[in-house]
């Protein structure tokens, strides 16, 4: 394909990743609100329990502290990346290339890993609808965002 048709479908995907990593967002900090409301209280003069974990959630299993956390700095990341790209698409040339290629690469290899952590979650299998809702987006955000590294490199080849 000539690099100005790769150009829309750059765009279309950029718009896609970025809703869908607001999304991750809301709920992860949906997720972690909840955990910090109704987690552990511990007060004055008393003791830690024995198998206290600080990633502890009254949801899901335990992957769920990995999952949401992991997720919520992917989301962050993703949509740091989308300004990134933002930039590259409206110059569309070798110059911008770099700093959208690399930021799209980091929030991919974190969506990676969020991804890891929801098919942990998947396998151990007790979770509410929000967190399987997460689960998808994230196993769908895995590939969109590879396909978007793979439009850019593909099409912006001249100054």
């Amino acid at each position: 394909m000539a690099s100005g048709q790769m150009k829309p479908v750059a765009s279309l995907l950029l718009v896609l990743n970025f809703c869908m990593y607001v999304v991750v967002l809301g709920i992860g900090g949906w997720a972690m609100n909840f955990a910090i409301d109704n987690g552990f209280v511990i007060g004055p003069g008393m003791e830690l329990p024995a198998h206290f974990s600080p990633i502890y959630f009254p949801i899901g299993n335990a992957a769920t502290g990995f999952f949401v956390v992991f997720a919520l700095i992917a989301g962050v990341v993703g949509v740091a990346s989308v300004l990134s790209g933002l930039n590259h698409i409206r110059h569309w040339n070798i110059d911008s290339l770099p700093a959208a290629a690399s930021a799209a690469a980091i929030a991919w290899s974190l969506t990676l890993l969020a991804m890891g952590f929801a098919w942990k979650e998947i396998e151990l299998n007790y979770r509410n609808s929000k967190l399987k809702t997460m689960e998808a987006f994230l196993i769908i955000l895995s590939f969109t965002q590879l396909v978007y590294i793979a439009a850019i490199h593909g099409a912006s080849s001249r100054r």
